[in-house]
């Protein structure tokens, strides 16, 4: 972990105005006009990113079929392509400081997280899919012996990714590193919200040999440049983190155009279940606050429904409250801050909009939800608990993506899993239990991607990630990740 006196070196400097990248150069959106970065930590314009339109989405697609079409990087050996990517995680892990404080600047995860969870996690994943992709091998059918039957598996060609502004560089990397170890060409849109670290590894990966028209990065509003790839006829996949409203429109936008492939990562309202049995009530209790404060609860996979056995329910509320009161909320590049800021001011208003929903629905506030800091000009709100929530409520049933509990009491093992799958989503959950046969049970009854048990996250890069029913559909991490980004074809040869 670096001293303050590093990350302060940082905070202030300045930030040239952005560029989109197309082509292995920078340049101004084709209609000159750009949109302001106003910082959550205290509500300044520190720079300004260009706005794209559909001519200059145009022109990115253009540059990746072209780089693809052309070879050098999608015919180039996988043993080739990893010294890149190496190379590509090498340059981030040399920025690790400086992308973490832009980033935190740009959207207000606190430092200590961010440096794990972005730079960190975004040199890991190149890592990983660098000594993955001279790894993976067709197949040889079993045909008849007169007969033989080859399974290829080749790059898709044009990828469209769309990536959100909670964790960009992650979530971004989880994306690029399949996508371009498998040869594909990239073509990739931050949130308007946060784009300065993903435009700063497109300098890295050209810094380490990418070649020319392979990764483009086009900024600006997702209902300009989102729609345009989207329906862009030359894009022939597309990968997608972000809201259900969002998703179930690139769905609409693969019809209207060449049915391009598209793989959702949505939204998800996660089950955290603890029966009386659990192993450390104060281990829960603090696993379950860092579930769902983290990030000021700007988490996909948040546990934002805390669903305790009856017996222990008072004692598992009163010890999670200890735990969200004693949370430290404050300026984001400040090491001694426990959560950052909320990414903008109209998350924040619609955080506030759901707390005092909660209320007058009839929840009970146990702590929290009311802005603070407001002096400060930065977005900020203290961690929130509802007691007595039932399923009928708002918080209940929405995605708050905000620092947001609730808490719903349960009797038994059966009643648990009704709550738990009580919900359109299914992305994470966790189960806490030292009930083996229990827990497993809990495991294939939860409709859900990702069950923890006796935990909530962690989970590294060997294991998918991935919803079920409205929480979308494909794989982030793992090899699996690679199943989105690859075409089978068969080779049929008569002998």
């Amino acid at each position: 972990m670096p001293d303050q006196p590093k990350i302060d070196a940082l905070r202030d400097r300045p930030v040239p105005p952005q560029s989109l990248f197309i082509a292995g150069q920078w340049r101004p959106a084709a209609s000159g006009e750009d949109i302001g970065v106003i910082s959550p930590i205290d509500g300044r314009t520190i720079t300004r990113i260009a706005r794209a339109g559909r001519e200059d989405v145009d022109a990115a697609v253009a540059a990746a079929r072209k780089a693809y079409e052309g070879g050098a990087w999608s015919r180039m050996a996988p043993a080739a392509r990893k010294k890149v990517m190496i190379r590509i995680a090498e340059g981030i892990e040399a920025r690790a400081l400086e992308l973490a404080v832009l980033g935190v600047r740009d959207n207000g995860t606190e430092i200590a997280m961010a440096l794990k969870a972005e730079p960190g996690s975004a040199a890991a994943t190149f890592r990983y899919y660098a000594e993955a992709i001279d790894k993976v091998y067709g197949e040889i059918a079993p045909t008849a012996d007169a007969v033989l039957g080859l399974i290829h598996r080749e790059a898709v060609g044009v990828v469209g990714a769309i990536v959100p502004w909670n964790m960009p560089l992650m979530i971004g990397a989880w994306k690029l590193a399949p996508a371009l170890a498998a040869g594909n060409s990239v073509v990739l849109k931050p949130a308007e919200a946060a784009s300065l670290t993903l435009l700063q590894l497109a300098a890295i990966c050209a810094e380490a040999g990418l070649p020319e028209g392979v990764l483009n990065v086009v900024t600006g509003a997702g209902s300009i440049v989102g729609e345009a790839i989207a329906t862009h006829m030359d894009v022939d996949v597309l990968a997608f983190t972000g809201s259900n409203a969002v998703g179930r429109r690139l769905l609409e936008y693969s019809a209207r155009s060449n049915l391009k492939r598209v793989y959702l990562e949505l939204g998800g309202k996660s089950p955290n279940i603890v029966f009386s049995d659990a192993p450390d009530l104060d281990r829960v209790a603090k696993a379950s606050a860092n579930a769902i404060f983290r990030n000021s609860g700007q988490v996909c996979v948040a546990g934002s429904r805390l669903l305790v056995q009856r017996s222990i329910h008072d004692e598992v509320v009163e010890r999670l409250a200890q735990v969200a009161d004693a949370l430290k909320v404050g300026d984001p590049l400040d090491l001694s801050s426990d959560i950052g800021a909320v990414a903008s001011e109209a998350q924040l208003a619609g955080n506030l909009r759901f707390a005092r929903q909660a209320v007058e629905e009839g929840a009970r506030r146990v702590t929290g939800g009311e802005r603070i800091l407001e002096e400060t000009g930065g977005f900020y709100q203290r961690p929130a608990i509802f007691d007595g929530v039932t399923q009928d409520m708002t918080l209940a049933r929405e995605e708050v993506f905000g620092p947001l509990l609730a808490v719903i009491a349960f009797d038994d093992e059966e009643e648990a899993v009704r709550l738990a799958n009580a919900t359109e989503y299914g992305l994470a959950s966790a189960v806490w239990t030292t009930d083996l046969s229990r827990a497993h049970r809990m495991v294939r009854a939860v409709r859900a991607g990702v069950v923890h048990v006796n935990t909530y996250g962690g989970s590294d890069l060997t294991v998918p990630l991935g919803g079920h029913r409205q929480s979308g559909n494909g794989h982030d991490k793992s090899l699996h990740a690679l199943e989105k980004y690859t075409a089978l074809k068969t080779a049929w040869i008569q002998l």
